[in-house]
């Protein structure tokens, strides 16, 4: 069973009627852009069920492109966040669209970075502005960004995990939760590793030296106080 603190009783300080069509879009979105990484040229928003239905009267298109800019719920800026992404020459695109049987609050972000390469993330807005990341790129995970979140793309081969646990053992680091996900046996495997503290810029060096590791991302908890 869940523990539910302040956060999730008062909700979220933020800007806008609705934590789940402001202040979870918001969180959503950076935690999208912080998954893309590098300078974002373009964002098409795929916008599901009440996301499509209400996201110019909720603010919600306001606040999914202030997440993309790194704003947090709370910032002033997001009531100015479209115009801030067009001085910064980022294009902004939001389709209404079905993903399916997921929750209704939904929105997958197709972002192009200047370089060309594209990055796919779904998620969902869940209430009280938690968030819960589902896709990327066409792999399923699940995270919540509540809690100091390492993720991996690696080779699926003995022993991958086992290196980033020591790695964790020897920085005093307690995993608090980890899922594992793979869509074929001995490709690639996606991890989303949540821990008990914050992570160290050591402890990153350390991980991102496996050998094994294509790719890895660090997302520090996405509560009042920023990331």
């Amino acid at each position: 069973m869940r523990d539910y603190g302040v956060f999730d009783i008062l909700g979220p300080i933020m800007i806008g009627p609705s934590s789940s069509h402001t202040a979870g879009a918001a969180r959503l979105a950076k935690v999208a852009g912080i998954i893309a990484g590098g300078k974002i040229a373009r964002v098409n928003f795929l916008l599901h069920g009440s996301f499509a239905q209400t996201y110019k009267g909720h603010g919600t298109d306001k606040a999914l492109v202030a997440g993309i800019l790194n704003m947090d719920p709370w910032d002033e800026d997001l009531k100015s966040s479209f115009k801030i992404a067009e001085e910064k020459g980022i294009e902004i695109v939001f389709t209404e669209t079905d993903l399916g049987e997921v929750h209704p609050n939904t929105v997958k972000f197709i972002i192009t970075k200047t370089d060309g390469s594209v990055t796919e993330v779904t998620g969902s807005s869940i209430g009280g502005g938690n968030i819960t990341v589902i896709n990327i790129d066409g792999q399923t995970v699940e995270f919540t960004g509540e809690r100091p979140t390492i993720l991996t793309s690696h080779r699926d081969l003995p022993g991958v995990i086992s290196k980033i646990s020591s790695i964790l053992y020897e920085e005093n680091i307690n995993i608090a939760n980890m899922r594992v996900f793979r869509s074929q046996k001995g490709k690639m495997q996606t991890m989303a590793l949540e821990t008990d503290s914050l992570i160290s810029e050591s402890l990153m060096k350390k991980i991102k030296n496996i050998k094994e590791i294509e790719n890895v991302k660090f997302i520090n908890p996405l509560t009042e106080g920023g990331m």
